[in-house]
């Protein structure tokens, strides 16, 4: 057969969509350990995740969590620094921290020929680590100069402040990190987060291809892992949002504009609704946002719109970094394209192309097992499981030009907005 290569490939779009869910067990320390297979493929991914106790900590101890798990692999009872990293280097394996407002922990990748090697180690580092002073020394000087250089960027302050907009300046969501919380990280902390907040409720995600005595022998070595009672429920300050922050400099040769406010988690019935009409707005390269913007009038290079949680709050934000003597107007053009989307139905042709698009981007986050780990973690730590893809899969065939309107009359007409412009 000649393949026609003049014509685009035919999208075709799956008739049902059915996820097996993983395996799972409950370990001897009272852990939940999830299992997807992955037959032939003798990669390994590993992630051991517990509730965030971050939130719980004083405002001017903001950063001992983050330094407490990047500095898990900077020495244990048995190995240096450097023998730990030249250890994993030796055996193709990577340990890296997790660290959000909902959790943290570890992630590890490996090889199956070399995991009975390497996990010795990498399950050392939840018993033993020792927290080196020089090296917190090290990590703090690193951390002052990525603090100063954020600061120096307009896309990196305008962020920070945003966050501070959003939830207030005494919310440990919004808290601007400085230098002085840098140097307020002591050793003894790290180890008292160690010893006593980390690893609470613990949960572990496993990808790999094992059979039934191998998965066992897995479980019994993770069942040996600490696993601490939850402590009780953070009672966090109430939000303090401010509307708008300006920042001017006069040397920028860029604004760095932010514009967002709040709205709804995954679990709520709208939510599938609200990502589609994000899309059309501003979550992908052809829409509204990007034609108008980067395109039409080439006041910026990139301009996107996107849904974001931090702990279990929920907002969206418009962000662009744009040519400094455009940004009134590149503002006024961001309400202009809101508005148009919330009052004027989409052509159908728009309609399809974001359709097809949609589906597109989901189905390719199942690729691999991998991902298909990945996917459930993120509909699991909001308490559902696979069948919210079904679900916004068959959301996806269906939905209308009016479905756009209704959903963004309600969660994107209720100005005014939060405004933070730097540069």
């Amino acid at each position: 057969m000649i393949l026609d290569r003049s014509k685009a490939p035919e999208f075709n779009v799956p008739e049902d969509f059915e996820l097996l869910p993983p395996s799972e067990f409950k370990l001897s320390n009272g852990a939940k350990f999830f299992y997807i297979p992955t037959p032939g493929l003798n990669a390994v991914k590993i992630d051991v995740l517990c509730k965030g106790q971050r939130a719980s900590l004083s405002l001017d101890q903001a950063l001992v969590s983050s330094f407490t798990l990047q500095m898990l692999q900077e020495g244990t009872k048995q190995k240096d620094a450097g023998e730990i990293a030249e250890f994993f280097d030796f055996y193709a394996s990577e340990v890296h921290p997790i660290l959000t407002y909902s959790h943290e922990g570890l992630g590890f990748l490996s090889t199956k020929k070399y995991l009975s090697t390497v996990l010795e180690v990498f399950i050392s580092l939840f018993t033993e680590a020792t927290f080196p002073q020089d090296m917190l020394e090290k990590r703090q000087s690193q951390r002052k100069l990525s603090i100063k250089l954020e600061k120096e960027r307009t896309a990196s302050r305008a962020n920070q402040v945003f966050r501070k907009c959003l939830f207030g300046a005494n919310h440990p969501y919004g808290v601007e990190i400085e230098e002085s919380h840098v140097d307020a990280v002591k050793r003894d902390q790290l180890i008292s987060y160690y010893e006593t907040l980390l690893w609470q409720d613990i949960e572990i995600f496993v990808t790999g291809n094992f059979d039934s005595t191998e998965l066992e022998n897995l479980c019994t070595q993770f069942g040996g892992l600490p696993n601490r009672t939850v402590s009780e429920s953070i009672l966090l300050p109430g939000v303090n949002t401010l509307l708008a922050v300006s920042e001017p400099r006069e040397k920028s040769v860029q604004s760095s504009i932010l514009i967002g406010s709040w709205s709804i988690p995954k679990t709520h019935p709208d939510f599938i609704a609200l990502t589609v009409f994000n899309t059309i707005l501003g979550g992908y390269f052809g829409s509204r946002l990007v034609k108008n913007i980067r395109e039409d009038k080439g006041h910026t290079y990139g301009i996107y719109s996107s849904l974001a949680e931090i702990g279990n709050l929920n907002y969206w934000v418009i962000a662009a970094d744009v040519q400094k003597a455009f940004y009134p107007e590149v503002i006024k053009e961001i309400y202009h394209e809101i508005e148009v989307l919330t009052e004027v139905e989409i052509d159908a042709d728009e309609l399809e192309v974001v359709r097809n698009y949609l589906i597109g981007q989901m189905l390719k986050q199942f690729s691999t097992s991998f991902d298909l780990i990945d996917r459930f973690q993120a509909v699991h730590h909001s308490g559902m499981d696979f069948e919210y893809y079904a679900q916004k899969l068959a959301y996806l065939k269906k939905f209308t030009a009016e479905d756009i309107i209704v959903v963004g009359q309600k969660y994107f007409s209720n100005p005014p907005f939060i405004e933070v412009i730097v540069g």
